[in-house]
């Protein structure tokens, strides 16, 4: 019978397994030392990052800046408009026989014009313009009279026969309106200024010659007037004053009167009160601004158009000063047309405007208007 089979060792230790001191150590093969961080690695790192954190303040700083410029939390209301004033005044201009450039543009007997200097003079200080064609007949003009708040009477030649006679009219309307409670003001410069000399005067031969074509010149205040409620009010005290001291005002004309033989006429002195006076080329003085005492009529012998919308003539003033009068002067009238009650129908309005007509540019000949309005 054979022995049985001894049993199976052990399992070896731990402590078996852990090799000796005296045993020869085998020591691991080094790691290789990381790359060095290059230029390009530490962008690839950097650019993500700064997009991300741009993405995330862009939000807050947007809100901060609207914070900035929203300091309240809800923006007023704004005033209501006084309802007394007409913010869409119109204006009516007469106007003159011929066609403005010497017969170049039409030669027609019935051909008449306005220079688009003085809409752009009225547009300039927010009004619309309805043209009063001078021989129209008489109902036509009454009813454009129905359509506007005021009436400019411009500069030309004409001082009799069928021209004469519609300014005449005109001006009685004007005064009847005034009269019977509309404020209805009237701007005329030049030969408006001329014609109304002759009218209330009632003298057709009070005006006197000048020598002041083509000429730009100061404007002398009279001693002892008063700028309230006139034209000149609104003027800041710097350019009131340099109007007497700088060129900066436009003449243009062969006629005038004055001082003297204005004072002298009573039905002159009792509805104008003389504010400025000019000398001409051969140091003449005329009289170059007048108000009415009692209704909104003002009238210059100068040219307050012309310094921004005319370049014809080579003395025109166009300096900074020189724009700012004119500007003064248009918004001046037109916030006297806004005092207007009359409240025409605005279809009967666009009907008439003179947008319904094209302005011809002459200015090609180097004299005279840029462009003009004719109407044949």
């Amino acid at each position: 019978m054979s022995s049985p089979l001894p049993p199976p060792p052990p399992p070896p230790s731990v402590t078996d397994l852990t090799p000796s001191s005296s045993s020869p150590s085998i020591s691991p093969p080094p790691k290789p030392p990381p790359p060095p961080f290059s230029a390009d690695m530490w962008n690839y790192l950097w650019i993500p990052f700064l997009i991300s954190l741009s993405k995330e303040l862009a939000p807050a700083k947007a809100a901060e800046s609207a914070t900035i410029l929203m300091p309240i939390e809800s923006a007023p209301s704004c005033p209501a408009p006084d309802p007394k004033l007409n913010f869409r005044p119109v204006i009516g201009i007469l106007s003159h026989p011929g066609d403005g450039a010497s017969g170049r543009l039409n030669s027609s007997a019935g051909a008449s014009y306005i220079a688009a200097s003085y809409v752009k003079f009225v547009e300039s200080a927010g009004a619309r313009v309805i043209p009063l064609i001078y021989n129209e007949p008489p109902e036509i003009l009454q009813k454009k009279l129905n359509l506007i708040n005021g009436v400019l009477f411009t500069g030309g030649w004409a001082k009799s026969g069928l021209y004469f006679e519609v300014v005449e009219e005109l001006f009685k309307k004007v005064l009847k309106k005034n009269d019977g409670g509309d404020h209805f003001p009237l701007l005329a410069i030049c030969l408006g200024f001329e014609l109304l000399t002759m009218i209330i005067s009632k003298d057709n031969n009070i005006l006197e010659e000048f020598n002041a074509a083509d000429q730009a010149s100061t404007l002398q205040f009279m001693k002892n007037v008063h700028m309230e409620g006139t034209v000149f009010q609104r003027f800041p005290p710097d350019l009131r004053k340099k109007l007497s001291t700088d060129c900066l005002v436009m003449q243009n004309h062969h006629y005038g009167i004055s001082p003297e033989r204005f004072q002298a006429n009573k039905d002159l002195c009792g509805f104008f009160k003389l504010l400025t006076a000019s000398a001409d080329g051969d140091n003449k003085v005329y009289v170059s601004t007048v108000q009415a005492h009692s209704y909104p009529v003002t009238a210059f012998q100068w040219h307050p158009e012309k310094n921004a919308f005319e370049w014809g003539l080579s003395m025109i003033p166009h300096s900074e000063d020189a724009i700012q009068v004119t500007q003064h002067v248009a918004n001046f009238f037109v916030s006297e047309a806004r005092k207007s009650v009359n409240r025409p129908p605005a279809r009967k309005v666009l009907d008439n405007l003179i947008y319904n007509y094209s302005p011809t540019f002459c200015g090609k000949a180097g004299r005279g208007y840029d462009e003009v309005y004719i109407f044949a």
